[in-house]
């Protein structure tokens, strides 16, 4: 029986620019979806897992066009909530050698950004569910979404459903008061699996370590120090995983990731990308793939592996999801990674 599990997120219409123009260089957008949670939960369903996405959708063609593109993926729709007058809009610049990507949001008074916590049904949304995943990304949007978030982990754990988080720190959405860390440490003190970048831990929780994050090579074993800081913090957290990378370009980038279960301190294989075709979206399909191999895989290792395999493979998926499977995973993880036609 697959497994069931939930995400929660806003999911947004994102606009990019062609290939690798700057914004509006030409009149055109390329029109698409994506969202931190709704990555996950596309990803996940790929997989073969029983997902459902929990958002706020206005009730116009664009939040259709929305709820169809996730059921094409096989993504549980039936507990999304239709309210408010727009979605919100991310607006992408793709980033080329040595010019970065750049995101530009409108996101303001958006249908999720104005969800309420009392909107969902949390006895249905959670009956039979083996997982409940969350990011930093929800309580960023405003009190109401804070809240939303707090009170979401906090019933999950009361039915001892596993919680993930991704604490995606991004600076440009905390603007209502409160800094991360007062927020995201209440949220982290009720999930089970913590998953962060380089320097996430750091920002949304107000942990402080010596990692310089913008040195040119990550010391692997300072990651171990800031994983154990996490773990001493938060007693709850059974599980911390932490993503490397290694910017050398927009195009160029290493890739891996480190994970701390109390005991032991894994390490993975190390990927290097080169000519990325989309990294947005990246750490979204590392924390897809770190909740199926934790929940499909008997061993923490094999789950590492498998989630920093199909975030590497992620880098040559154009959009915000990542629409390989399994078999595509465990062929690089193998080490298939030469590229050539299969026929």
């Amino acid at each position: 029986m697959a497994k069931r599990v939930v995400t929660l997120g806003e999911i947004m219409l994102r606009l990019k620019s062609p290939g690798q123009e700057k914004l509006l260089q030409s009149p055109i957008f390329e029109a698409s979806f994506g969202g931190g949670e709704a990555n996950v939960a596309i990803s996940l369903a790929q997989f073969g897992l029983d997902v459902t996405f929990l958002t706020t959708l206005p009730a116009n063609p664009v939040g259709e066009a929305c709820v169809a593109e996730l059921r094409r993926w096989g993504v549980n729709t039936s507990q999304i909530v239709r309210s408010g007058e727009r979605m919100g809009i991310y607006f992408l610049e793709p980033g080329a050698n040595q010019r970065p990507s750049k995101v530009l949001y409108d996101r303001a008074h958006s249908s999720f950004a104005e969800s309420q916590s009392q909107d969902f049904d949390w006895g249905s949304i959670f009956d039979g569910v083996d997982w409940f995943h969350i990011t930093g990304i929800t309580p960023a949007l405003g009190k109401n979404c804070a809240h939303l978030a707090v009170e979401a982990v906090q019933m999950a754990r009361k039915r001892e459903i596993t919680v993930s988080c991704d604490y995606n720190f991004r600076k440009k959405l905390w603007k209502y008061g409160k800094s991360a860390p007062e927020i995201m440490r209440e949220l982290v003190k009720n999930i089970d699996i913590g998953i962060a970048n380089e320097e996430d831990c750091q920002k949304s929780l107000g942990i402080k370590i010596d990692v310089d994050v913008s040195a040119g090579r990550l010391e692997k074993e300072r990651y171990r120090m800031l994983a154990e800081k996490a773990l001493g913090e938060f007693p709850n957290l059974k599980k911390q995983a932490i993503t490397l990378r290694e910017s050398h370009s927009a195009d160029h980038n290493t890739w891996s990731a480190v994970l701390h279960n109390g005991k032991e301190f894994l390490t993975s294989r190390n990927y290097e990308i080169t000519d990325i075709v989309d990294r947005v979206g990246g750490g979204d399909a590392f924390a897809a793939g770190l909740i199926y191999g934790l929940l499909n895989y008997g061993r923490d290792d094999q789950a590492l592996e498998f989630a920093v395999a199909a975030s590497c493979l992620k880098h040559s998926v154009p959009g915000d999801f990542n629409r390989v499977t399994v078999e595509e995973v465990e062929t690089l993880m193998k080490g298939e990674a030469s590229g050539r036609v299969q026929r």
